[in-house]
């Protein structure tokens, strides 16, 4: 007999974890992917046109604060920045609106994913992790699945070149969501976070030549001098566009509206235990957004779940011991 389908995502999200687990090693106290971090705080203040697009609260109000999350790819704490395998980078945004209420944006610096589904990338990370061995015949497992995945191979042949900075690097919502208006007017889009300082990518060699946190390191001295401001933006969907699935791109010259200004003012105070702590949900789960019907939305939900619950468990010293600030 099926599982139901609840019992299905929670299964599919253990799996997932476990794979992790087996890639990167057991780390208690991290995330299982984007293990290393750092949190910033601040305030949100949004456009006036940003109500013209959704009712919800923080688009509606002058302004909300904000917990900024950044962090290099991998479930390893201690990646260096400048390991390729860094990339993409991830930001994930709390907008507090009330005591205990709040709604999420998570998003990383590569436009798209790899795959349409949770089982799709299941089967991604295993060919991935079949193919470390450099000696191993071709094509390896990974090579076959990219060649019978097209948009996984896109995924993989983009550019993810290192930034100068956290706070010079885009970065993007990976699924569509529904933005309804008080006139229940409603329109899909994408996330799109954009530096006010403009982007600025560094090559492989001034990459190679930097510390193994000149990230983390750079991001400290920046928020020193004075606010890091980002830009908010949504990538509006045409009608017939295809918004249930985080492979497809939409076509060039889609309307773009700014949600709203981010200035992020400092570092989250005790942030290995707040990072500990910190659930972010991909689903937005406030009046005026909605999720689409990616079927990517309530896996990747389950597995931050899950894995947060796994993260609140370990104990803090184990945590602050693996930290590599």
């Amino acid at each position: 007999m099926p599982l139901p389908t609840d019992e299905r995502i929670l299964k599919l999200g253990n799996d997932l974890l476990k794979q992790f687990d087996a890639m990167f090693g057991l780390h208690p106290g991290f995330r299982p992917a984007h293990a290393k971090g750092v949190m910033l705080s601040g305030t949100f203040i949004p456009t006036g046109q940003a109500a013209s697009l959704s009712r919800a609260p923080h688009l509606n109000l002058q302004s909300k604060p904000v917990t900024v999350r950044f962090s290099d790819g991998t479930g390893i704490p201690a990646i260096p920045d400048n390991d390729r395998n860094a990339s993409p980078r991830g930001m994930a945004i709390r907008f507090h609106l009330a005591e205990h209420v709040h709604t999420d944006i998570i998003s990383h610096s590569t436009d798209g994913f790899p795959t349409h589904t949770g089982q799709e990338f299941l089967e991604f990370l295993r060919a991935a992790a079949a193919s470390g061995d450099p000696s191993a015949p071709h094509p390896t497992p990974i090579e076959t699945y990219l060649g019978t995945h097209p948009a996984a191979l896109a995924f993989v042949q983009a550019p993810k070149p290192a930034p100068s900075s956290f706070a010079r690097e885009t970065y993007y919502g990976v699924t569509a969501m529904r933005f309804i208006n008080k006139d229940g007017v409603s329109r899909y889009g994408r996330y799109r976070i954009v530096p006010e300082a403009g982007v600025d990518h560094i090559s492989d060699a001034e990459a190679a030549a930097k510390g193994p946190n000149y990230l983390f390191e750079e991001l400290a001295q920046r928020i020193a001098k004075g606010p890091i401001t980002f830009r908010i933006l949504v990538e509006l969907a045409n009608d017939g566009d295809v918004v249930n699935d985080s492979t497809v791109h939409w076509p060039e010259g889609r309307a773009v509206l700014e949600l709203g200004r981010m200035l992020l003012t400092e570092q989250v105070r005790e942030d290995m235990h707040e990072q500990k702590q910190i659930i972010f949900d991909p689903i937005p789960r406030v009046d005026g957004i909605d999720p689409s019907d990616d079927p990517l939305l309530e896996l990747r939900a389950a597995v931050y779940l899950l894995s947060g619950r796994r993260r609140r468990a370990a104990p803090q010293d184990a945590v602050q011991a693996a930290s590599p600030a």
